[in-house]
């Protein structure tokens, strides 16, 4: 058996996701992976037992790349203004810098992958935000309301900005690109439906 080549697992791993975004997973195939890459499918399988694997293994170092993104500078005793302005900043650096990721996990989201966005590779992720909301409402800053109401409050807008950026259009068909002035008025709206 040869050795990885680096640049070509970063390759075959940038291709898979570009493939998966524009095809979907129902269109992905090894073979198509193989030719975007100009290698052969038995090279892919030097680096993956299979499809399943190859798209499972990409999704955990996704996951964990975006994770650390989203965590950077953050920690679960900030003040519920200051926690949500840091990962408001982080997801949407996240986003610009790695802009095939959302997509890619919106596909994930909607199959039998699902499980995998869920693992425990994102587990400390999850106690972390856990703990900021747990926090937040122990200090009397917001309401006790269950997670999944709390999360499509405070981050359903910012993704709503995203996918509206990265499209181009807003909802009425004009040219949309996420301003400073946007972004932080949105923010602001958030938290004020999120305070007390």
């Amino acid at each position: 058996m040869r050795l990885r080549d680096t640049e070509k697992v970063q390759l075959v791993k940038q291709k898979a996701i570009e493939l998966i975004v524009k095809d979907g997973l129902e269109g992905f195939s090894m073979n198509k992976l193989a030719k975007a890459c100009q290698i052969s499918v038995a090279t892919l399988y030097i680096y993956y037992k299979d499809r399943d694997d190859l798209i499972v293994k990409i999704t955990i170092e996704e996951l964990e790349s975006m994770t650390q993104g989203i965590m950077k500078d953050f920690s679960p005793e900030m003040s519920f203004e200051q926690g949500l302005h840091k990962q408001w900043e982080n997801r949407y650096a996240f986003a610009k810098n790695h802009p095939q990721m959302n997509l890619f996990f919106d596909q994930l989201r909607s199959s039998s992958y699902q499980s995998t966005l869920l693992s425990d590779s994102i587990s400390a992720f999850k106690m972390t935000m856990g703990q900021f909301m747990t926090n937040a409402i122990e200090r009397g800053e917001i309401e006790e309301m269950p997670l999944d109401v709390y999360w499509s409050i405070a981050f359903a807008p910012l993704y709503n900005l995203i996918r509206l950026d990265q499209e181009g259009k807003s909802l009425d068909g004009s040219p949309f690109k996420v301003t400073d002035a946007v972004f932080w008025k949105t923010f602001d709206l958030v938290v004020k439906a999120l305070k007390k």
